[in-house]
């Protein structure tokens, strides 16, 4: 039998707390998956895009991006912008935790663990190469997998604002990926007026 790794338990074992994700979602040919695990699944593939030379611990703080995120929904906080930060604050710190945990139980090093922790906190944005990767990789996952369905919730001036404000986080290279999606006609239209604003 087979040595496991510390990089394959800590993926494993945020994978199996991905799939206790009550949310499904229906892909092509898969039928119906966790919700958050194919999220982490679309993190993963396109950090390769971003980043194929990624370090574990940069591939394991983008698989655990979502970790448990059902745990805490967005309701339980104000529907005004100060609560969404407080929300997605307090996400941020809880998700690090719960990766350092599974990282550390794997046998990563102290520092490893530290490593994952300040990524999925952010702590260095523009200033750090693996943080800015892990954002670029966000933006590029919610661009190309969820904007659509996000589009139809919301007027067309509030997500111009959004669309700006992501594509001001992103890197050249996150530009360069974006930039070659294949959008439905109105998210194109969105992102052209982001752009030119």
């Amino acid at each position: 039998m087979t040595e496991s790794t510390p990089f394959q338990r800590a993926q494993a074992a945020m994978d199996a707390a991905h799939a206790e994700d009550p949310k499904r979602e229906a892909t092509e040919g898969d039928g119906e998956r966790p919700a958050e695990l194919l999220y982490a699944q679309r993190m993963s593939d396109w950090l390769a895009r971003v980043a194929p030379e990624a370090s574990e611990p940069l591939q394991l703080a983008v698989r655990a991006q979502h970790l448990r995120r059902w745990e805490v929904p967005r309701d339980d906080y104000p529907r005004d912008r100060p609560g969404y930060l407080a929300w997605r604050r307090d996400l941020g710190r809880r998700q690090a935790a719960l990766a350092e945990t599974i990282v550390r139980e794997a046998g990563y090093d102290e520092a490893a663990v530290e490593h994952v922790g300040a990524l999925i906190r952010k702590e260095n944005l523009k200033r750090d190469a693996d943080t800015q990767a892990l954002e670029d990789t966000a933006c590029l996952v919610f661009m190309a997998h969820y904007f659509s369905d996000f589009a139809r919730e919301h007027d067309d001036d509030k997500l111009v604002r959004i669309v700006a404000k992501t594509w001001r986080k992103m890197s050249p290279r996150g530009h360069e990926l974006a930039s070659a999606l294949t959008l439905p006609e109105r998210e194109r239209e969105i992102v052209a007026r982001a752009l030119s604003a």
